[in-house]
C-alpha cells in the first residue's frame, strides 16, 4: 500500500523545545528546539513514505477564535527563544525535501486531518507523526499515530488502552473531558476515567446528555451545568476534514534534497555531522546524527508549488488475470464492500453501437486492478470464464445506484455493456469530465493524455499490444498477459485520475456544481440518445443522391465553359493554374509555402471578379452534402437497429457545446436548400411524429440577461422583432418605418458583437464602407451602454483572472490573452466576450436536456429525445400525444434557467426534421 507521513510540525516544535536542554549557538541564538525537530525527522526519512507533508500552524486567528473568543486565551505566549527558531526551522525542512504546508484561518490539526480523510479514501496507508491526543479521533484502519519521542505506534486498539474508548469517540471524549490549555471548557471535575465511564454506559456525548439527569453526586451537577456548552466544546475539539486545499495527496512527494542550502542553513547553525555528511557526499541526511548548531539564517519558509497541479505514478500496479471462478468471487466481494469501483470495457471496435464485449477490467484501489477476459477468441487461447455467467454476476452491481462507479469516456463503457441489458446506474465520476471542467484547454482529455499531464505516466498504448495500420488485430486476438496488462492499467489509472482531478474541483465550488449537477448527470442521458439512433429514410437519401450528382454534372460543365477548357475540378493546382495563371484573377490569400490559395475562403474573395470561383464553391458545398449526408448515412444504418447513432462529446468544445461525429449531425447546413432537404430524410415510425423545439436567439437573451442593459432588457420583454427593434434604436426610427437593410445590419450588429466583429468585418458582411460600419456601431454602443460596459468589463476580467465564467460558473480559459502576437490576442479577447454567452447556452440546454431525461421516463411511451443541434432538441412523438409532449418540451426548456428575460423555445412537428421547422 502507498503510505502518506503527515508530520505535526507544531507539535514538533513545542515537544523539541521543551524536552530538550536550552541550547544556544556561540552568539547565543537558540537552537535546541531546531536540533530536536531535525533529528525526529530522521525516522521519517529512513521509512522512506511515498507521500509525506510537515504541517504547522499559520499565524493569526483560526475560525476556533471566532467561535470562542477565549479559544487558548489561557495560553503564555509563545516563548522567545522558540518564537526565532520557527523560520530556521522552515527554512531546514524544506531543503530537507519535505513539502510544508501553512493554511490561514485553521490549525495543523485540521490541515492533517483533511489531508489522512482524502488519503484514506483513496486507498492510502496513512502515519500521522504527533503527540498531541486530540489527532486520536483520526485513528481507524489505515490511519494510525506515531511518536517519535517514544517510539510508539498507535492504531484503534492503542487508542482504547490509552484513552478508554473508541477512536470514533475521542471527539465525545474531549469535550467532557475539555482542555485547560487551549481553554475547552468541558465538565468540570470530569477527568478521562469518567468520561470514559460515561461513554461506555451511553455510546456518544447526545447519549450523555439525554440520560445527565440520571447521573448523581456532585459531578451529576458539573455536567448539568455544562450541558450549555458541550455542544460549543465537541465543535472546538472536531478536527476538520473538509479544509479547501490547493493540492492533492499525490502532490506531496518528498523532493530532492536543496544541498547547496542545506549546506549554508548547517554552516551557520554549525550541525557539523550533518555538515561532514553532505560534505562526503553521503546518501541520506538521516544516516548521521546531528549536533547542535549556531546562528540563525534569515531564510524564507519552503512553500510547495500548487499552480500547476501533477501527481507522479511511479510504476505500474499490481494487475490480476481473472479466469478463474475462485478469482472472480474475490472480486466479487471486493467490489461489494468498495466506496468508489472503476470500470472499464475492451471491445472489437470503436463503435460502441457495434462493438461486442471482449472483456473487462475493474479496479477498486489506486494500483491494484484486474481483467476479465470474457472473449480473446486466438488459437489456443486459455480458458475463460462464461462471458454471460460474468455479466450476470456484474449486474446487480452496475446497475446499483447507490455502489458509485467512475470511468473514463464512462459513456462508451454504457452503451458497450447496454447491449447486454446492463444499464449502469449510479456512475459518480468520469475522469474525462473531472479533466474537462477543470480545465477544458489545459489539455486533451482522452487517458493517455490525462495520465501524462496530471501523474506523470506513460500509459501502453493500444498499438503496442494491437499492433498499427493494416497489421492491427482485434484485441480479441491479444493474447491474455497482454491484454490485462493493458485493460487492468486502464481501470487503474481512471481510479488514480480520479483521486488527482476531484480534489481540485471539490475545491472549487463553482466548478463542482457545473461538474455534478450538469456534466455527469448528462452521461447517461447521451447514451440514451446514442442508442436509441435516429430513423432514416434511406431511399429518400438516395434519390437525392442522384438529383445533388445530377447538379454537380450541371456545374462542372459550367465550369468548363467558364474557364475556357475542361479541367479536374478537384484539383487545386489546376485550379490554380486557371485561376490565377490563365483568368489572372488576384491571389488574395497564400498557402503557408506562398503559393495562391484556393480554399473557400479564397474563392469567397474572389468571387465577384469571375463567374469560376462561385461555381467551383457550389460545386465543393453539393459534392460535400453528397459525399457526408446523402450518401455516407445510407451506408452506416445500424443492422442491429435500422437506424443512425451518432456519438456525442462533452469534452470536445472549450465553451461546453456539445459536439457530434460519424456521423455530424450538427454540421447538415440549413442556409441552402440542398442542406434542408437532408433533413427530410429524418423520419419517425409509423404512428409516430418528429418534434423540433429550438430556443429563440437564446445567445441575445443571455447577452441581455448578462449586460443588464435596459433597451435590449426592454426589447425582450415587449416581445416583438429584436432585430427590428434594435434597426429602430440604432437608426432613431419607429419600428414600422425600419427597412429590410436596416433590419439586416442591425442583425449583422446584434449577431457579430458577440463574435467580436470589427467593424472591418461587419462592412464586409454589409457591403458598405468601413465608415459607415463605424457609424452603425457607435450608434448601436449609444444606445445599449450596458452591452458595451459588459463587454470592455468582461475583457478586463478575462486579463485580471485568464479567463471567463458562465451563468452557471463553467471556466474557459484563454492563455493567448497575454500574447505578444497581436492577433492571437485579439482573437482570445474576441472570444472571451462570446464564451459567457455561448456557454452559457450550452450549460442550459445542457440543464434541459437533463430535466427532460427525468420527465421521459415515466412517458417512454410518448417521446423520445433523438438529437441535440446547437441551440435545438429533436424528438420523436407518438401522433396522439403531441400536444401533450409540445407543453412539456416547452415548459422544461423555457424552465432551464432564471434569466431576466424570457427564454422563448420554438417548437415544431411533422412527419420529418425538415417539416418540423
Amino acid at each position: 500500500m502507498p503510505k502518506l507521513t503527515l508530520i505535526d510540525g507544531s507539535s514538533y516544535l513545542y515537544r523539541a523545545f521543551h524536552a530538550l536542554p536550552p541550547l544556544s549557538n556561540a552568539k547565543g541564538e537558540p537552537t535546541g528546539a531546531l536540533f530536536g525537530v531535525v533529528n525526529m525527522l530522521r525516522s521519517t526519512l529512513k521509512d522512506k513514505p511515498d507521500y509525506v507533508a510537515f504541517v504547522s500552524d499559520a499565524s493569526g486567528p483560526t475560525f476556533r477564535n471566532v467561535l470562542y473568543d477565549k479559544y487558548k486565551a489561557n495560553r503564555p505566549p509563545m516563548p522567545d527563544e522558540l518564537r526565532a527558531q520557527i523560520e530556521p526551522m522552515l527554512a531546514i525542512v524544506g531543503a530537507l525535501g519535505f513539502p510544508i504546508l501553512r493554511v490561514s484561518g485553521v490549525e495543523a490539526d485540521d490541515v492533517i486531518g483533511t489531508l489522512a480523510t482524502q488519503a484514506h479514501a483513496h486507498g492510502i496507508d496513512v502515519l500521522i507523526s504527533t503527540g498531541d491526543k486530540d489527532l486520536a479521533q483520526l485513528v481507524r484502519p489505515g490511519i494510525k499515530l506515531i511518536n517519535t519521542m517514544t517510539n510508539t505506534t498507535m492504531d484503534s486498539a492503542a487508542v482504547v488502552d490509552k484513552f478508554g474508548v473508541k477512536p470514533s469517540q475521542i471527539i465525545d471524549f474531549l469535550s467532557l473531558t475539555g482542555d485547560t490549555v487551549d481553554n475547552v471548557p468541558g465538565v468540570t471535575k470530569c477527568g478521562p476515567k469518567t468520561a470514559a465511564k460515561w461513554l461506555a454506559e451511553y455510546g456518544t456525548l447526545d447519549g450523555v446528555i439525554a440520560h445527565a439527569d440520571k447521573i448523581g453526586g456532585k459531578i451529576g451537577e458539573y455536567l448539568r451545568e455544562a450541558l450549555p456548552s458541550l455542544p460549543l466544546s465537541r465543535e472546538l475539539v472536531t478536527i476538520k476534514t473538509d479544509v479547501p486545499l490547493d493540492l492533492t495527496v499525490q502532490q506531496l512527494m518528498l523532493h530532492d534534497r536543496d544541498t547547496t542550502a542545506l549546506r549554508d542553513l548547517f554552516a551557520r547553525y554549525e550541525f557539523k555531522a550533518a555538515l561532514k555528511e553532505l560534505e562526503n557526499a553521503a546518501t541520506d541526511v538521516a544516516e548521521q546524527p546531528l549536533s547542535p548548531a549556531t546562528e540563525k539564517p534569515i531564510v524564507e519558509p519552503t512553500r510547495i508549488d500548487t499552480s500547476a497541479p501533477s501527481v507522479e505514478l511511479n510504476a505500474p500496479g499490481h494487475y490480476e488475470l481473472v479466469t478463474t471462478q475462485e478469482q472472480f468471487d474475490q472480486w466479487l466481494s471486493r467490489l461489494h464492500d468498495a466506496p468508489l469501483i472503476a470500470f472499464d470495457t475492451e471491445t472489437t471496435s470503436l463503435d460502441s453501437m457495434q462493438a461486442d464485449i471482449v472483456g473487462v477490467s475493474l479496479s477498486v484501489q489506486p494500483g491494484y486492478a484486474c481483467y476479465i477476459p470474457l472473449g480473446h477468441d486466438y488459437p489456443g487461447a486459455p480458458a475463460q470464464l462464461p462471458r454471460d455467467k460474468v455479466l450476470a454476476a456484474l449486474k446487480p452491481l452496475f446497475e446499483d445506484p447507490k455502489r458509485p462507479k467512475v470511468g473514463q469516456h464512462a459513456k462508451y463503457d454504457m452503451n458497450i455493456l447496454s447491449h447486454y441489458g446492463i444499464v449502469v446506474q449510479g456512475l459518480k465520476h468520469d475522469t474525462m469530465l473531472e479533466s474537462y471542467v477543470w480545465n477544458a484547454t489545459a489539455t486533451r482529455h482522452d487517458m493517455d493524455s490525462l495520465a501524462k499531464k496530471y501523474l506523470g505516466y506513460d500509459t501502453i498504448k493500444y498499438e503496442e499490444v494491437a499492433g498499427k495500420g493494416a497489421k492491427q488485430i482485434s484485441f480479441s486476438q491479444v493474447d491474455l498477459d497482454t491484454a490485462c496488462r493493458y485493460a487492468a492499467e486502464d481501470a487503474d489509472v481512471t481510479l488514480r485520475l480520479h483521486h488527482a482531478l476531484w480534489p481540485l474541483l471539490e475545491g472549487e465550488p463553482k466548478l463542482r456544481k457545473v461538474y455534478e449537477d450538469i456534466e455527469i448527470p448528462l452521461v447517461p442521458v447521451l447514451a440514451s440518445m446514442e442508442q436509441r439512433g435516429v430513423l432514416i429514410d434511406v431511399n429518400e437519401l438516395r434519390m437525392q443522391s442522384q438529383q445533388l450528382g445530377k447538379r454537380m454534372h450541371e456545374l462542372q460543365q459550367e465550369a468548363y465553359k467558364s474557364a475556357g477548357r475542361d479541367f479536374n475540378l478537384d484539383s487545386p493546382k489546376q485550379l490554380q493554374a486557371i485561376l490565377f495563371d490563365e483568368l489572372g484573377l488576384p491571389a488574395k490569400l497564400k498557402t503557408p509555402t506562398g503559393q495562391p490559395s484556393t480554399n473557400e475562403e479564397a474563392l469567397e474573395a474572389i468571387a465577384d471578379d469571375h463567374a469560376l470561383p462561385r461555381l467551383i464553391l457550389e460545386y465543393r458545398g453539393l459534392a460535400k452534402l453528397r459525399s457526408t449526408y446523402t450518401e455516407k448515412l445510407a451506408e452506416i444504418v445500424n443492422p442491429r437497429t435500422g437506424r443512425v447513432h451518432t456519438s456525442y462529446h462533452q469534452g470536445a468544445v472549450a465553451t461546453g457545446r456539445i459536439s457530434s461525429n460519424d456521423p455530424n449531425l450538427q454540421n447538415i447546413p440549413v442556409r441552402t436548400e440542398e442542406g434542408r432537404r437532408i433533413r427530410q430524410a429524418f423520419i419517425a415510425p409509423k404512428d409516430w411524429l418528429v418534434l423540433a423545439a429550438d430556443y429563440s436567439q437564446i445567445e441575445l437573451r443571455i447577452m441581455a440577461h448578462l449586460s443588464g442593459d435596459e433597451g435590449l432588457l426592454r426589447a425582450f420583454h415587449e416581445g416583438g422583432d429584436i432585430h427590428r427593434a434594435t434597426a429602430a434604436e440604432v437608426f432613431g426610427l419607429e419600428p414600422e418605418a425600419v427597412t429590410s437593410n436596416q433590419r439586416r445590419a442591425a442583425k449583422a450588429i446584434n449577431f457579430g458583437l458577440m463574435y467580436g466583429m470589427s467593424a472591418f468585418g461587419l462592412a464586409r458582411q454589409l457591403g458598405v464602407d468601413r465608415g459607415e460600419a463605424s457609424d452603425y456601431m457607435a450608434r448601436y454602443f449609444s444606445r445599449y451602454p450596458g452591452v458595451h460596459a459588459f463587454m470592455e468589463a468582461t475583457r478586463e476580467r478575462a486579463h485580471r483572472d485568464g479567463y471567463v465564467e458562465t451563468l452557471f460558473g463553467r471556466r474557459l480559459y484563454l492563455e493567448n490573452l497575454t500574447s505578444r502576437n497581436q492577433a492571437l490576442r485579439a482573437g482570445a479577447e474576441r472570444a472571451a466576450v462570446n464564451a459567457p454567452m455561448q456557454g452559457t447556452a450550452a450549460d442550459i440546454i445542457k440543464r434541459a436536456m437533463i430535466t427532460l431525461a427525468a420527465w421521459q421516463k415515466d412517458h417512454d411511451d410518448k417521446a423520445h429525445m433523438l438529437m441535440q443541434v446547437h441551440d435545438e432538441l429533436v424528438f420523436e412523438v407518438r401522433a396522439d400525444a403531441v400536444d401533450e409532449v409540445r407543453e412539456a418540451i416547452r415548459e422544461r426548456m423555457s424552465g432551464a434557467a432564471e434569466l431576466r428575460v424570457p427564454l422563448v423555445v420554438d417548437v415544431g412537428v411533422g412527419k420529418n426534421w425538415d417539416e418540423a421547422h
